[in-house]
């Protein structure tokens, strides 16, 4: 509804949640969070391939976080995985979310991502909320706000005869 009653040129606009405006704005959110993380996975892949070094290098230096000595013996033991691993999940969960598949799947392992990247800047030296938090955030909204549903392939694949006869295949969905 307008508010603006004085001025003609201003037409009916609702901008409830179930409305037109909040979907585009979902999917929206959904397209530029997904190209944030395939573009940074993507640019590493072309840049060193999958010998992503810098992951567990990162790990290496991450004591005295709240995490322990956890992603110190990660960073020293399982480079063999993290450095592949880094720029291959970056760019897939960024596919997934830029496609609207398999979206909160995704998101989660975005949120696994964001949370090991928050917590490793342990000092805060930018303070408790910063860029790191935010990407958590916008991860745990495209979870919550079923944001594969709205424009993207997750609508399409929730009609399946698969998820009809297996229902809590949406949970992954949306």
């Amino acid at each position: 509804m307008s508010y603006q009653t004085s001025n003609p040129l201003v037409g009916e606009t609702e901008f409830a949640l179930d409305g037109p405006w909040a979907t585009y704005w979902i999917a929206f959110l959904r397209v530029v969070t997904g190209w944030w993380f395939f573009h940074s996975g993507f640019t590493k892949i072309l840049t060193d391939g999958f010998a992503y070094s810098y992951g567990p290098a990162y790990m290496q230096q991450m004591s005295g976080t709240a995490l322990g000595g956890i992603p110190v013996w990660m960073g020293n033991n399982l480079a063999w995985l993290i450095e592949p691993g880094v720029p291959l999940f970056e760019t897939l969960i960024g596919l997934a979310l830029i496609a609207g598949a398999f979206t909160r799947f995704a998101a989660f392992g975005g949120v696994i991502f964001m949370s090991l990247f928050w917590i490793g800047n342990a000092e805060f030296g930018h303070g408790v909320v910063n860029s790191d938090l935010m990407g958590l955030l916008l991860f745990l909204t495209v979870i919550v706000l079923a944001a594969g549903r709205y424009y993207g392939l997750d609508a399409l694949i929730e009609q399946t005869e698969l998820v009809q006869r297996f229902p809590k295949l949406r949970y992954l969905l949306g």
